[in-house]
């Protein structure tokens, strides 16, 4: 068998690619709708409880991403070349 060769060599890596932490949050805001939903089969206290666990874990979620998004760069050069 023969391996194939690239033709190409890729280019240089410029930066890290940035992933999100680990977050509970996005567990818990499921949790919140899952409690709305059966309060409103339920109780209406139920269905407080569950909108309330859930825009508290949204307004939190939002602001860790955006926190996230403050520390990226804001232009992203690749090197020579580069074409916007």
């Amino acid at each position: 068998m023969s391996q194939i060769q690239p033709e190409q060599t890729p280019p240089p890596v410029g930066e890290e690619i940035h992933l999100p932490g680990p977050s509970l949050l996005p567990f818990f805001n499921a949790v919140g709708i899952t409690v709305a939903i059966i309060g409103i089969t339920t109780s209406i206290y139920v269905l407080v409880v569950g909108l309330l666990i859930f825009l508290y874990t949204t307004v939190r979620w939002i602001a860790d991403t955006r926190r996230d998004i403050a520390h990226l760069p804001l232009e992203h050069s690749h090197g020579p070349g580069d074409h916007h």
